[in-house]
């Protein structure tokens, strides 16, 4: 069944919503690959008889499928590029506890606002763009991922071939702060510490054993020195295993951590030292892997002009556009080291990833105008 008919309004509110809905109630857990393949094949379907390409990629790793939708024109050179998620935090059953509804100017829904509301508003301008006589002038390609809460671990490389091909990419990411759109995101990175030490008797014979448990303390003390509010660095350990019975000088010990940074100088800094973390205890060894998942999206000169282009058409709808930097990753950020990437132009809402998600009502409309408005402008 094909997505609602294109109106006389093609932005009117109440279809739209409607839309939003229908797609906000198709729960898509990230690691319940047949609901999100449920929700692709809804939005394939809402393609047809318009003049584009599907390609559906086969999921892996126990992950959904991924879609991407071409123009049927301007695919000769380099076009822009929406990026969209179909996947969500939300357990399946979480629509129980937050059903669809609207109050006021809210709707509420698990992954509304984060981001099926962006993703559709995007759906629906493109679906104009098709429908009306006159072609942007740059060819269009949305590209739809089922991974993207989870690092985007199985699309990652699909996203980087596409945004190198691309002249501009939009990301349906929700705003942020009251409608601002994001020019700029932090790297992050991911880190596992494996602490190996001596076990024995805590009791008995405390003095034959190395405790893994107080080498990772050294580890932590060294990983919070890291840490650098003023300019934007923040390491946390957020992970903490070890150690078997309290009688016992524990042998292993564990940790997690994450680390964000606003540069790739930062990154190419810090990763190092913490991949070469060793133990000042004899006889305790010290073993850290893991790498930078999402390199710093950083606004250089190309993204800055594309902001200011949305900027202008924004004004012209009828509202201000504001830029901001956010500390959370999306998939902008395998992008914008390359090719100019606005993100955050999905709708405005809060509570992201919650129990209380909603999408602002009266955002609707004119993020939708402002997409369909840079699929027409963008040269």
């Amino acid at each position: 069944m094909s997505d609602t008919p294109i109106t006389a309004d093609p932005f009117d509110c109440a279809d739209i919503l409607d839309g939003i809905r229908r797609w906000v109630e198709i729960e898509t857990p990230t690691d319940v690959p047949e609901q999100v393949n449920k929700l692709v094949t809804m939005v394939a379907d809402g393609y047809r008889d318009l003049p584009v390409s599907l390609e559906r990629i086969p999921g892996k790793d126990g992950r959904g499928d991924h879609l991407v939708v071409r123009s049927a024109w301007g695919q000769d050179a380099p076009g822009i590029l929406i990026l969209s998620h179909l996947d969500t935090v939300h357990p399946m059953g979480f629509i129980t506890r937050l059903p669809f509804k609207v109050e006021g100017d809210s709707a509420f829904g698990p992954g509304i606002y984060d981001m099926k509301g962006g993703a559709y508003i995007a759906f629906r301008a493109f679906r104009q763009i098709c429908a009306a006589p006159e072609r942007s002038p740059l060819g269009i390609t949305h590209l739809y991922v089922s991974d993207e809460e989870i690092g985007s671990p199985t699309s990652r490389t699909l996203i980087e071939a596409e945004g190198r091909k691309a002249k501009y990419v939009l990301v349906t990411e929700p705003a942020r702060d009251g409608g601002r759109v994001v020019t700029g995101r932090k790297g992050v990175a991911r880190f596992e510490v494996f602490v190996k030490g001596v076990p024995s008797h805590a009791g008995s014979r405390p003095q034959d054993g190395r405790s893994a448990i107080r080498e990772l303390g050294n580890v932590i003390q060294t990983l919070e020195a890291m840490n650098d509010p003023a300019h934007g660095i923040t390491v946390n350990v957020g992970v903490v295993r070890g150690g078997t019975k309290p009688n016992v000088i524990p042998e292993e010990a564990y940790a997690e951590v994450d680390m964000r940074v606003p540069t790739l100088a930062d990154a190419d800094d810090l990763v190092p030292r913490i991949l070469g973390l060793s133990s000042r205890t004899e006889g305790v060894t010290v073993k850290v892997i893991g790498e930078l998942n999402r390199p710093p999206y950083e606004k250089r000169n190309a993204g800055a002009a594309l902001f200011e282009h949305a900027k202008t058409l924004a004004a012209e709808i009828g509202f201000d556009l504001i830029d901001t930097a956010s500390g959370g990753g999306s998939d902008g950020n395998f992008t914008a080291p390359h090719t100019a990437t606005l993100d955050g132009l999905g709708v405005d809402g809060l509570g992201a990833h919650t129990h209380y998600e909603q999408m602002f009502v009266s955002s609707i409309v004119p993020r939708a105008r402002l997409l369909h408005r840079l699929y027409q402008t963008l040269r």
